[in-house]
């Protein structure tokens, strides 16, 4: 995408590597760049470190003579995220709450906030890129005033690209944002940094839900969600132990419920199935080949969104992922009676209600939706 020069660019500035690199690119071509930090909401009873993440981040601003700003979204997150997934997990659904930060905050109120300021465009350290094309205006005037259409397409970095995070984001939210680091694999990222003497060259990547720290998901939810003990089954239906509270786990999980009836020679259990209502765990023995842990090849979606404002045709194949990181399977999408359907190929392992389904054309994000219902 090229820009003119006078562009002012607001970067998002985590206070790593990847945006610190994002940031020294766009500077290097000499745009109008400011270095944004965004504060979230964390709870006082969990260890955070987003003070040293502030400071490395303005350290980075300082090292490219840059100017800083922090903005403040602490209640917007609170709402937009932590209080959505709070509320997922309670309902017994696995939900993603990077989507909700990438499209209410990140490209939600920082955006907005960012334009409102003067800015141009944001810009981001996605592992994404985009492309434009242009259209007939006349025949699609929901697109953009520019005749573009924008286009998402997965990061170079097949073990980076973070397209999946990104498939609730519109034409508008699009057509505002850059990628800088999109076209590059991590590992030329970081010699980018280091050879330019970046602070953050060596600085370990984060891992996890920001927000939480460093405690896990369970004992994050245990402060909003009281613990309810309940039974562990096995496939036939026999309490074979027991649990802290069905919402507390997902499909697929191998530990945090205690099993008392053992076997002197048995393999480890993991989840297959979660009875909210009867708050009740089912769970399998041994190994997750060909095991009822692939539950699914079918699923109904919601809160639907195809980035291109046209849905995808019935009759072609596309490639589609339920999680992060997953390999793209093949797949088709049907629409009956006003609902629209994902059906894999073949059956998908450990399925959940409230998880992410992603669609691509090739390298092309589609877009995609929530899982409603398993079929």
């Amino acid at each position: 995408m090229n820009l003119k020069k006078s562009r002012k660019i607001f970067v998002a500035m985590s206070g790593g590597v990847d945006s610190s690199v994002s940031a020294f690119l766009l500077k290097e071509k000499e745009y109008d760049i400011t270095g944004v930090f965004i504060k979230v909401w964390h709870p006082e009873f969990a260890e955070c470190d987003w003070k040293k993440e502030r400071d490395d981040a303005m350290r980075i601003c300082a090292q490219l003579n840059i100017p800083f700003l922090t903005f403040d979204f602490e209640k917007e997150y609170k709402k937009e995220v932590v209080d959505y997934m709070i509320k997922e997990y309670k309902n017994g659904r696995t939900p993603n709450p990077d989507v909700m930060c990438n499209k209410n905050i990140k490209f939600g109120v920082f955006l907005k906030k960012a334009q409102e300021m003067g800015a141009d465009m944001i810009a981001t350290g996605h592992y994404a890129r985009l492309k434009t094309t242009q259209i007939n205006a006349d025949k699609k005037p929901q697109i953009n005033a520019d005749d573009m259409m924008y286009k998402l397409y997965a990061g170079i970095d097949k073990e980076k690209d973070q397209s999946y995070f990104l498939w609730a984001l519109n034409q508008e939210q699009l057509s505002k944002t850059l990628f800088p680091i999109g076209d590059l694999e991590k590992s030329e990222v970081r010699k980018i940094a280091k050879e330019n003497n970046l602070v953050t060259a060596e600085k370990k990547d984060s891992q996890g839900v920001c927000f939480i720290g460093k405690i896990q998901m369970k004992e994050f939810l245990k402060n909003f969600v009281s613990e309810k003990k309940g039974d562990v089954l096995n496939e036939r239906g026999e309490v074979i132990g027991h649990h802290e509270g069905a919402f507390f786990y997902t499909i697929g999980q191998r530990h945090g419920f205690t099993i008392t009836k053992k076997k002197p020679d048995e393999k480890p259990y993991y989840i297959i199935s979660k009875n909210i209502s009867d708050n009740a765990l089912t769970v399998r023995e041994g190994d997750e080949k060909e095991s009822s842990l692939y539950n699914s090849n079918k699923v109904e979606i919601e809160k639907i969104n195809w980035i291109s404002g046209e849905k995808p045709s019935e009759n072609k194949k596309y490639l589609g992922r339920i999680r992060y990181r997953q390999p793209l399977q093949n797949c088709f999408v049907k629409y009956n009676d006003k609902k629209t359907f994902v059906i894999f190929e073949e059956k998908q392992k450990a399925v959940a209600l409230g998880q992410s389904v992603v669609l691509y054309d090739r390298e092309g994000c589609l877009g995609g939706g929530v899982i409603e219902k398993i079929l």
